[in-house]
């Protein structure tokens, strides 16, 4: 069952303690807008998985963070949500697992809730048994059936 959260607004996302960021829905719209986000459409033919993961957070981050709280410079001096920012706090690999799980990985589950029973993995009969005897199909057929009579 799809679970609809029609309010859309925005929630706080707790990354760690004392780090929380408050993100709008992960929408349509959002995920279209990040795939098409330069960055992405700058990366090398060659790039790695990795490297494609990474850039797809980030820009997703950038569209979805709309405040923060428990981040700041090296001062310690509290700073303001800036793509920059973003960019820069992705970099931290607790951060970054803690927001795909957080927030990336709730809208794969919600696509997987799609489907109430998933097809088997090698096509829509692979998981079915046969209940004819094992036996050579013609044979087996003989054996059990008598022809009609002729009249």
């Amino acid at each position: 069952m799809i679970r609809l959260n029609l309010t859309a607004t925005p929630q706080w996302l707790d990354l760690a303690p004392g780090l929380r960021l408050l993100v709008g829905p992960l929408t349509t719209a959002l995920m279209i807008s990040a795939r098409a986000d330069m960055a992405i459409e700058s990366l090398p033919e060659n790039a790695t998985t990795e490297e494609m993961a990474l850039a797809m957070a980030k820009a997703v981050a950038r569209r979805a963070i709309l405040d923060w709280e428990g981040v700041g410079d090296d001062e310690g001096n509290i700073v303001p949500v800036t793509p920059e920012g973003i960019d820069a706090l992705l970099e931290i690999w607790p951060v970054f697992e803690a927001f795909q799980t957080g927030y990336v990985a709730k809208g794969l589950i919600l696509d997987a809730e799609k489907n109430v029973s998933a097809p088997s993995p090698s096509g829509p009969s692979a998981g079915a048994t046969g209940i004819a005897p094992h036996a050579h199909p013609a044979r087996a057929a003989g054996a059990i059936a008598r022809t009609a009579p002729q009249g």
